[in-house]
């Protein structure tokens, strides 16, 4: 895949081994990451980016002030980025949260401990594939 085809991820995660992991697996199929782990960091990437960000893979739990639902508020609220699909992946699924992720728009909430990574990449394929298209 040549360079202007490759798709850029911003991933949000204070856990540095998973994202490392995260990193891994997306390069072996084909996508560029940018990395982030506070709201204000993630923010600053979206801003700063040289090339357009594709999707977010966007933990709850995240470094400093703020949290997924803060990130994704800003986020949606921004015509640059609103449209940008953000995938959540998080130990955090209690009701009030992903109720808040889903009024937000936010279509796609993975519990870490429910789905590998190669299936959540696998689910950011096709959903950049069916935009592609669309």
């Amino acid at each position: 895949m040549d360079e202007k085809q490759r798709r850029t991820v911003l991933i949000l995660e204070d856990d540095r081994p998973l994202t490392k992991a995260v990193c891994d697996a997306l390069l072996e199929r084909g996508f560029d990451s940018i990395v982030a782990t506070t709201v204000l960091d993630g923010i600053k990437r979206l801003e700063d980016s040289k090339r357009s960000i594709d999707v977010v893979w966007l933990d709850h739990y995240l470094l400093g002030d703020g949290n997924g639902i803060d990130f994704a508020t800003k986020m949606k609220s921004d015509p640059r980025w609103k449209n940008i699909p953000i995938f959540v992946v998080s130990n955090t699924a209690s009701a009030v949260n992903v109720r808040a992720y889903l009024e937000l728009g936010i279509l796609n909430f993975y519990t870490k401990s429910d789905h590998d990574i190669a299936k959540i990449i696998g689910d950011i394929e096709h959903s950049l594939a069916e935009v592609s298209y669309a």
